[in-house]
């Protein structure tokens, strides 16, 4: 055996307690990708891999002008100088600000494969070629002459710009997608010329409201077209807050083939949805059979999208045909809006238009004042060289007898003339040719010219009122470069309000309607057969389970449920399972609670009554309507107190009597005047039960007799006659089924 092991000793080692150490990590995480990877910067609406690629592409004098240069060049310059992550996700980056239909002003001209609208990926930077459009020429213009801040790049060797200059509004006007830690961004892209109008209108009043700009900001301006269906309320109320969404449809027209036939041409799909995808689970809801008004789907498209829609006969009405398909598929589409930028380039904030222009102008303002800076400093520095020249020009003889004479020329010019190093080491740098009159002359005109430059810009820089008129022209060229009248700039997205639907049944214009034969057994478990079955004996069960209730329906019905602590349910008939196995348990459709189950089910139908009650013999009359619940939680109808349970919920119809019989055939006939009507409640009692239960009710005419069958399921019908010494009032006990009734089993036909 070996010596034993020492462990290490203590010194160098630290104690940190886990949960500071993650905290602390964590945090480091968060704020790296919050602030350098998903949010962009409110000035110039970049992210820090988009501002690298456009500088990158800067240094390699990729302007729209030039030739284009290898993507693989590019994303190599990108990665090694300014960007230390995966060449493919810089690439992925280039692809998309190449993509017209990503971007709704490209800042990268791209050539080759850089995918499509249906969702296909480009080609290998190996094999596609890039340079800048004129939209990154404005962000980068004049980023040479101190206008933004530089920083080092990751490795030290080089700096990059911390922000662009920006002389176009790219924040709206492109838009931004990011996901960060704890927060994201969701900008849809914007119209140019509209953002202009509003920062214009911004600068000459300063206390302008996101309301007020958003006159001029009509909505989103997507680079595939769209129809935009929200109301200008919603919109302005987006704009306000920084944070909504917006509904935009595809756009689409009716085409007629003759003799009556038609298609649909659905020519702009919503931003940000694969074509192929969309037709893809366009054709696969049309095989499940969701889709009836629909016959087939075609892909026509070539350079422009053309989606051919075929009705299933002439007679669909091409509007419900559409509104249909806007409910089921992404022809329609949300388009989330969440300003979460940073503002100033250091905060992240979800902020308003109003701010968000407010960003930009200020920093165009900011942008002019450093440019006017340094072209102040350049101008200074040439007329400090020009002043030499110029009084060397006097006495020229003297500095030529002097450069050939003495052994330290500079040092004697600077004594003789009082020149500063700067102007000697100008003269001494002048050639000879330059020495004829005539350049003295230019020299005098250039030195006029410069000094009426400066003096114009020193008014600029110590006048606000002036620096704000040169902002607004700038913003104005960029207007006209961008003008509605322009192809680029032209709007794609209209605003249009949808069409009026509102008398349209929509449910069964989505469901194929068939006749059903809806099932729910004792262990409420539920499931549809097809037709409407009236024997129900060769229905098989799950065990020991069995029938508990049976009606027929449609397909395009909804199907309402008691439970027995007294809430209604609402299940779309065309979601319940077929009839070739033993269906679904309901607790997987609704949120049953803990011991309660189903007590009754009926099919929905508007604009009619129900009569519900309980074990303990209150209820009333409910308009069906109310009962109606749109989620699985279901609606609290009937209040109950005690041990009772909800027990019935029976149609109420058109009828003027209402029979209700207990548990022990007690049967009670009264008007249906006597009971109320609620839309929620306790209810009034409608049978005294002291020692049992409400069994059973049935709505009906007087005039035209009870029905009711017996347990041999034959139908029988009792007349007013018979029914006579039964008669009595709500709350009454009642008197005992006699010999009229013999084997009575239940209420209706």
């Amino acid at each position: 055996m070996g010596q034993p092991f020492e462990p290490p000793s203590g010194d160098g080692i630290e104690s940190v307690e886990l949960k500071s150490a993650l905290e602390e990590r964590y945090l480091a995480y968060a704020l790296s990708t919050i602030m350098h990877r998903a949010l962009p910067d409110a000035r110039d609406g970049l992210k820090p891999v988009h501002r690298r690629i456009l500088y990158g592409m800067r240094l390699l004098r990729l302007d729209p002008t030039t030739a284009h240069k290898k993507c693989a060049k590019i994303v190599g310059d990108v990665m090694g100088d300014f960007h230390p992550h995966g060449d493919q996700a810089i690439y992925d980056a280039l692809v998309r600000l190449s993509q017209d239909f990503a971007q709704r002003y490209p800042l990268v001209d791209g050539q080759g494969n850089f995918g499509n609208i249906d969702g296909d990926g480009p080609a290998a930077y190996r094999y596609t070629e890039a340079r800048l459009t004129e939209v990154a020429r404005l962000l980068l213009d004049g980023i040479d002459e101190d206008t933004v801040d530089f920083r080092p790049s990751y490795n030290g060797e080089k700096e990059e710009p911390i922000v662009l200059p920006a002389a176009f509004p790219n924040l709206l006007a492109n838009g931004s997608q990011g996901i960060a830690v704890g927060m994201a961004t969701s900008i849809p892209p914007h119209n140019a010329a509209e953002l202009c109008d509003a920062a214009l209108y911004l600068i000459t009043h300063p206390e302008a409201t996101s309301a007020h700009l958003a006159k001029f900001v009509q909505g989103p301006d997507f680079p595939t077209g769209g129809i935009l269906v929200d109301s200008a309320e919603s919109i302005a109320e987006a704009y306000r807050t920084g944070r909504g969404a917006f509904r935009v449809r595809a756009r689409w027209s009716k085409e007629d083939l003759g003799r009556g036939t038609w298609n649909i041409v659905v020519t702009e799909i919503p931003y940000g949805i694969p074509k192929a995808r969309l037709i893809e689970k366009m054709a696969e809801l049309l095989q499940e059979k969701k889709l009836p008004l629909l016959a087939d789907v075609r892909d026509e498209s070539a350079e422009d999208v053309r989606v051919v829609l075929e009705p299933r006969a002439r007679s669909v009405d091409p509007v419900i045909l559409m509104e249909s398909l806007f409910r089921l598929t992404e022809l329609e589409a949300r388009i989330p809006l969440n300003l979460n930028v940073l503002v100033d380039g250091v905060v992240p904030r979800v902020i308003g238009l109003a701010e968000c222009l407010r960003q930009w102008v200020d920093h165009r303002r900011v942008v002019l004042q450093r440019r006017s800076r340094f072209r102040l400093g350049q101008i200074e520095r040439r007329l400090e060289i020009l002043g030499g020249l110029l009084i060397v020009y006097l006495d020229l003889d003297e500095v030529i007898r002097i450069i050939r004479e003495e052994d330290e020329p500079k040092a004697a010019l600077i004594a003789r003339f009082d020149l500063t190093e700067i102007q000697a080491n100008a003269i001494l740098d002048t050639r000879l040719r330059s020495l004829r009159k005539l350049e003295e002359m230019e020299l005098k005109r250039e030195f006029e010219a410069l000094t009426a430059e400066k003096a114009e810009i020193e008014g600029l820089l110590g006048s606000d009122e002036r620096q704000w008129k040169t902002v607004q022209a700038q913003i104005r060229a960029v207007k006209k470069t961008f003008g509605p009248e322009t192809k680029l700039g032209r709007r794609r997205t209209t605003l249009e309000n949808p069409p009026d639907t509102a008398g349209v049944d929509f449910t069964s214009a989505l469901v194929e309607r068939e006749p059903i034969t809806v099932i729910v057994s004792e262990k409420g478990w539920i499931r549809a057969l097809k037709g409407h079955v009236a024997d129900l004996s060769g229905v098989s069960f799950k065990g020991d389970d069995a029938l508990k209730i049976a009606f027929p329906s449609e397909t395009t019905a909804k199907i309402l449920l008691l439970a027995s602590n007294g809430k209604v349910f609402t299940i779309e008939a065309s979601k319940l399972p077929g009839g070739r196995g033993f269906g679904d348990p309901v607790r997987l459709m609704v949120d049953l609670d803990d011991g309660t189950e189903v007590v009754a089910a009926l099919p929905y139908r508007p604009e009619s009554r129900l009569l519900i009650a309980g074990s303990d013999g209150r209820g009333f009359l409910a308009p069906s309507d109310a009962l109606v619940a749109n989620t699985r939680k279901g609606k609290s109808v009937l209040g109950l107190d005690g041990d009772a349970t909800a027990a019935l919920l029976v149609p109420a119809g058109e009828g003027d009597h209402v029979a209700v019989c207990t548990a022990d055939k007690l049967l009670l006939v009264f008007p249906i005047t006597e009971l109320s009507e609620l839309a929620r409640g306790k209810g009034v009692r409608l049978q005294r039960c002291r020692q049992t239960v409400l069994a059973g009710a049935h709505v009906f005419r007087l005039a035209e007799g009870l029905p009711w069958r017996d347990t041999a399921g034959q139908s029988r019908l009792a007349n007013l006659g018979l029914l006579e010494k039964w008669m009595g009032h709500r709350s009454d006990a009642g008197s005992l089924m006699t010999r009229s009734f013999p084997k009575f089993e239940r209420f209706g036909a």
